[in-house]
């Protein structure tokens, strides 16, 4: 078991149920989607999701970014109710669901539910070895600060020591976000943010930059770490340099921040304060690999798994590199029954 105690980490983010089908790449352009995009559903994609469950053979998998995260972290941590997360679901089937799904990985959930508005779905189309995402919120697009100021999620702020948002978030509720970053600063606790989508530092820049200063750990891949190097009129394309000068920006607080990007099967670039490293990933065989939706999630959830047990960087990039390799190789981000750090 771990020594953590519970509710040490807390989640949030956008809960969806993925519906997950194999689609041809005629699909994708028929609907305006790219390969290995995540976007958001407008009016003009709401007929796509018809067309998927009437036409297409579809799985059901529990899914949200963070959430993803957290139960790759409880997956390595071996002990339930380490994490807990928060969101907003519709009271249906698709939520009753969700909550099944993230109680039985081990994640403490208190979502809030919205009896009026259904929950939140993502299509997660796969052609090959890419994906597209597309996620229509609904429910979770409905978050509302008041849900953190209950006694009874206070009293789990109080006991958590780190946070994890995803930017997506940022398009639903930045009150609750700041809410929690502030308090993190307050109380000398670790606030992490995922930039996770180029859309998030294209279109919603003004929040995203409000939320950066009280950023301790900072995540991305590399085209999120181009367009985020883009909304601040950087006149680079290279990680690195976006890494040092991420991690340069003003900060609340005196710890240098950490920025961490992902390139797929290139190098990790890991910046702490102004000292670049870079960690090698394993390549894994073409035909090893099944599905890289949810590589990014599992990932932040294997490094966070061994980081808020104060293990070193390396450490936790290489936990977080074993899980990402661990997720590509199942449909979904969907755990294996054995884990190597049991």
């Amino acid at each position: 078991m771990s020594p953590l105690p519970e509710n040490t980490l807390i989640g949030m983010c956008n809960p969806l149920l993925d519906i997950q089908t194999t689609v041809q790449k005629a699909f994708l352009e028929k609907w305006g989607l790219k390969e290995n995009d995540a976007i958001l559903c407008d009016d003009k994609l709401v007929g796509m999701f018809e067309e998927l469950i009437k036409e297409h053979q579809v799985e059901y998998i529990p899914g949200g970014a963070a959430q993803n995260s957290l139960r790759v972290a409880q997956w390595i941590l071996n002990a339930p109710n380490r994490t807990v997360f928060f969101g907003a679901v519709g009271k249906d089937n698709y939520g009753d669901l969700l909550a099944e799904k993230a109680t039985a990985a081990g994640v403490n959930v208190k979502y809030q539910v919205n009896p009026t508005v259904k929950t939140g779905t993502c299509a997660a189309l796969i052609n090959g070895t890419h994906r597209s995402l597309c996620a229509h919120l609904a429910a979770a697009n409905t978050f509302t600060q008041d849900h953190l100021q209950t006694e009874e999620n206070l009293k789990i702020i109080e006991q958590a020591k780190y946070f994890y948002v995803t930017g997506f978030f940022i398009t639903v509720c930045p009150p609750a976000i700041l809410q929690l970053a502030k308090h993190s600063n307050e109380f000398n606790k670790t606030f992490s943010l995922n930039l996770s989508a180029p859309f998030i530092s294209q279109f919603f820049s003004e929040k995203l930059f409000e939320i950066l200063p009280y950023v301790d750990v900072l995540f991305g891949n590399e085209t999120e770490a181009e367009a985020f190097a883009a909304a601040n009129k950087w006149e680079t394309k290279c990680v690195k340099e976006v890494a040092l000068k991420a991690a340069a920006l003003p900060k609340n607080t005196s710890r240098p921040r950490l920025v961490v990007f992902t390139q797929g099967p290139d190098p990790i670039i890991v910046v702490e304060g102004d000292k670049v490293t870079e960690y090698p990933v394993t390549r894994l065989e073409k035909e090893e690999i099944v599905d890289t939706n949810g590589a990014g999630d599992a990932f932040v959830g294997g490094f966070l798994s061994q980081f808020i047990q104060g293990k070193s960087i390396e450490q936790s990039v290489e936990c977080g590199s074993y899980a990402a390799q661990e997720i590509i190789k199942k449909n979904g981000c969907t755990v294996p029954e054995t884990c190597k750090y049991h």
